[in-house]
């Protein structure tokens, strides 16, 4: 791991105000209630329509939108805009949500399907499923059962599962081969809701998870043990509010974003940096009320992210 981190909470929005400490700008997809691209100097120089759950753009300029189900899409969608700005439908729901979407290097797309049946498909570009396996997690309640799953270099699927405080590694017949727990220690009843929400491998086989409604952010080592926490506590203010994206970038810093940043305070940080000290870097806020779900950062000083994205 990476001896300095940062944790950029940009507050996002169409108009936005920016906080430099160490004039940090990045250029940025946001996912959500509203979805756009976010240049430096505050303007969005690109947006869509409907509300999305997780995304990434591509180095050849695609973009892929995991959307939000909708009237058009009951079970939520997938689908991928090219540079000209044609639409094509990747994959359609059957379910109660899709709550992710990976674009891997071979070209394939990761997707989680919440509902009766929850499950995690590898498909190809042509929609032709190529890997499928029921994930393992609680029925009850859809929406908590799965966010952020990606497929790790070494063939494995990461999968967080809310509501069961798990991240679970996964192989491609659907065998845990792993799993981190994400229960505060000693909650032993688990009052405080450290539902994991994006889980992120970097580094020498650590994980990075942010807990959203449980509002901290917990980095665990190759053996599963707690190594570095962000919370609250740690911060001028109750900045942590559902942060459920986070991404790694190559430097070893690290960008967390606040979904209920801006409800009850339209200001409130939406996007925080800090270092491994915890101390505050960088802020972004965009005076609305709409947080962000989830985000790609793309440029950094208008250096290009090299893919793939640790996100």
């Amino acid at each position: 791991m990476s001896k300095h981190w940062v944790l950029a909470f940009f507050a996002l929005g169409i108009l936005t105000q920016v906080s430099h400490a160490h004039e940090i700008a990045h250029r940025f997809l946001a996912c959500g209630a509203k979805t756009y691209i976010m240049e430096t100097d505050g303007k969005a120089s690109w947006t869509y329509p409907s509300s999305t759950r997780d995304g990434y753009v591509l180095d050849d300029g695609r973009i892929v939108l995991t959307l939000s189900k909708s009237r058009y899409y009951p079970g939520g969608a997938v689908v991928e805009i090219s540079e000209d700005g044609n639409e094509t439908l990747i994959w359609k729901g059957t379910q109660s949500e899709v709550n992710s979407a990976h674009p891997t290097g071979d070209g394939t797309y990761v997707i989680t399907e919440a509902g009766p049946r929850p499950r995690l498909l590898e498909i190809d570009a042509n929609g032709n499923v190529l890997v499928e396996f029921p994930l393992s997690c609680q029925k009850s309640n859809h929406h908590l059962q799965t966010r952020m799953a990606r497929k790790l270099a070494d063939g494995t699927y990461l999968v967080p599962h809310l509501l069961d405080f798990a991240v679970k590694q996964y192989d491609k017949h659907g065998t845990v081969l792993s799993e981190l727990d994400t229960t505060v220690d000693g909650d032993e009843k688990r009052s405080i809701h450290s539902w994991p929400f994006t889980a992120i491998r970097h580094g020498d086989g650590h994980t990075l998870v942010c807990c959203t409604n449980g509002n901290r952010v917990v980095d665990f080592d190759a053996s599963g043990n707690v190594v570095w926490e962000l919370t609250n506590d740690d911060l001028p203010g109750s900045w942590l509010q559902d942060p459920c994206g986070g991404q790694v970038l190559p430097n070893g810093n690290v960008v967390i974003t606040n979904y209920a940043g801006g409800r009850k305070d339209p200001h409130a940080p939406k996007l925080i940096e800090v270092n491994r000290d915890k101390k505050v870097i960088w802020t972004y806020s965009d005076g609305q009320s709409v947080g962000i779900h989830h985000f790609q950062i793309l440029t950094t000083n208008d250096q290009r992210i090299k893919s793939p994205a640790m996100k």
